[in-house]
């Protein structure tokens, strides 16, 4: 692969600078994967907007991660999964859940398994789910406002996983406990 740079607040281009100003003050710390996008300042500000919208919808801390997650082990995502796995944890959600997505094994409630379902089928099909698919997901509680929440997160995730493919983002110091490999085959939905 190419090398990619990582860049810092002083050798980023202008107009990622401020950006990653944001960045040290949200994280305490530059991720790497922003590092990565600041080489565009568009790529990294679509990023950090389109997080900043997904994390104002109406999915709480659970659903949010169950969205995040399902995208990021359906792409492989090696440094996404580790640094939503620490995510989940300043956001208090439950273990079980963080280890039911990184595993691929049941997720601890009906709802949030159909949440997933619905994510994956979404990310699989390319947008393109049936009706009863659709109805499946109405069924377990969600309306139309989160299948439109959904492809947003999609969209933000898609941005991420693809960048970190193609640049091979190396794993923050601080994440590193939670490195993650997809061991199992991937779950059937």
């Amino acid at each position: 692969m190419t090398d990619f740079p990582s860049h810092d607040i002083d050798s980023a281009p202008e107009g990622s600078k401020p950006l990653l100003e944001k960045s040290q003050a949200a994280f305490g710390r530059l991720p790497g994967l922003h590092k990565v996008m600041a080489e565009s300042p568009q790529m990294l500000e679509g990023y950090q907007l389109l997080h900043k919208l997904f994390t104002e919808t109406d999915f709480d801390a659970d659903e949010l991660t169950v969205v995040w997650q399902s995208i990021n082990v359906e792409h492989e995502c090696h440094y996404c999964v580790p640094a939503h796995s620490g995510i989940a944890k300043m956001m208090k959600v439950d273990d079980a859940i963080t280890h039911a997505l990184r595993t691929e094994t049941p997720l601890p409630s009906d709802k949030l398994e159909a949440l997933r379902t619905f994510t994956l089928r979404m990310v699989r099909g390319r947008g393109n789910v049936d009706d009863a698919q659709m109805s499946e997901f109405f069924a377990a509680g969600y309306g139309h406002r989160a299948v439109l929440d959904v492809i947003l997160g999609i969209a933000q995730k898609t941005m991420s996983n693809y960048v970190n493919h193609v640049a091979e983002t190396p794993l923050d110091d601080a994440v590193k406990p939670l490195a993650w490999t997809r061991s199992e085959t991937p779950l059937k939905v």
